[in-house]
């Protein structure tokens, strides 16, 4: 059995921050370090989230563009309904994760705990952040429109993932992750209209398979 193509890398995202320190550097700047926090800050304080997402893959020969709605709930519970295409599902109930698209002859479900997928760690934006901890030699630079990028590569995932990007906002909020694999292919999420500490039902977060379509445990990565 195959893994899902979408369980691809995942450590690679994980969402952590940040070492102590002072907001600015000898300089009067901000500095990589200062700005994890304010990241770390900005969603250690949500109980939910909505957010609408854009997901883009390059690489393999292969080229694909997604869209639909993230929502997250505490304790690390996670909601990607996609519009396009229509009727595909990952959702991850705290205990297991859910891969289905509608018209498919089987529900594939991993453990969370076994759960390699680019998507994962992105649970951990409602959890407790530790990012400075999470990437090696974490570096910032200035983006577009007042932003800025904080750059590192994912602890553990050397063979794997060359480099995670996010770019954030100064307060703290994330617009968009892009993870480069060893490989060469490029996954990049791009987040708009967020919706902090939106009323989200908790029974969103239960899947349920269809009538009739059996349920197959994925292989954990390797």
């Amino acid at each position: 059995m195959t893994r899902p193509s979408f369980m691809r890398g995942a450590a690679a995202l994980t969402m952590a921050v940040l070492i102590a320190t002072g907001l600015h550097g000898q300089q009067g700047q901000v500095t990589a370090n200062a700005l994890a926090q304010r990241v770390d800050r900005h969603y250690n304080q949500l109980r939910s989230l909505k957010t609408n997402f854009t997901e883009s893959y390059e690489g393999m020969g292969m080229s694909r563009t997604e869209s639909g709605t993230l929502q997250l709930l505490k304790p690390g519970r996670m909601r990607w309904d996609y519009s396009s295409p229509a009727g595909k599902l990952f959702l991850l109930d705290g205990k297991y994760a859910w891969f289905y698209t509608k018209g498919d002859p089987q529900v594939q479900r991993i453990a969370a705990s076994k759960l390699d997928d680019l998507r994962s760690p992105l649970r951990f934006l409602l959890g407790h952040t530790q990012l400075a901890k999470e990437l090696n030699h974490l570096t910032m630079a200035h983006a577009a429109n007042g932003e800025f990028t904080l750059a590192g590569q994912p602890k553990g995932q050397e063979q794997r993932v060359r480099r995670v990007t996010l770019t954030v906002t100064a307060d703290g909020a994330i617009h968009a992750i892009e993870v480069e694999e060893t490989d060469g292919s490029l996954t990049r999420f791009v987040f708009s209209a967020e919706q902090p500490n939106t009323p989200v039902a908790a029974g969103l977060f239960q899947f349920k398979p269809p009538a009739g379509v059996p349920v197959v445990d994925a292989l954990p990565p390797v």
